[in-house]
């Protein structure tokens, strides 16, 4: 049995969220429906902080409990902490009205 809780929402998520610190290099199970990755984490993640579960292109849209959260500022390798150093959040962005992009 896993070890290291995690929650995934929605089977179209990239990330998962840590239920426990998990220290980097550590081996993680997350299933969610019928999807099922085996991540060997690249950094520690803090208790409610979030990993890449799939690859993340820069530029794509990050999906979290089949929301989009924001888009990645660079390319996010499986097992990455995903936070505000390769996040961008697209919510509450007044300086972004009117943008087409």
């Amino acid at each position: 049995m896993d070890q290291y809780k995690t929650v995934m929402m929605k089977p179209q998520d990239s990330v998962a969220v840590a239920l426990t610190d998990i220290p980097a290099q550590a081996s993680v199970t997350v299933t969610c429906q019928d999807r099922r990755f085996e991540i060997a984490l690249k950094d520690t993640i803090e208790f409610g902080h979030k990993f890449a579960v799939v690859r993340i292109q820069k530029g794509e849209d990050i999906l979290k409990y089949g929301e989009v959260i924001g888009i990645a500022t660079r390319d996010i390798e499986q097992g990455e902490h995903v936070h505000v150093h390769n996040l961008e959040g697209k919510r509450g962005r007044g300086d972004r009205l009117g943008d087409a992009s």
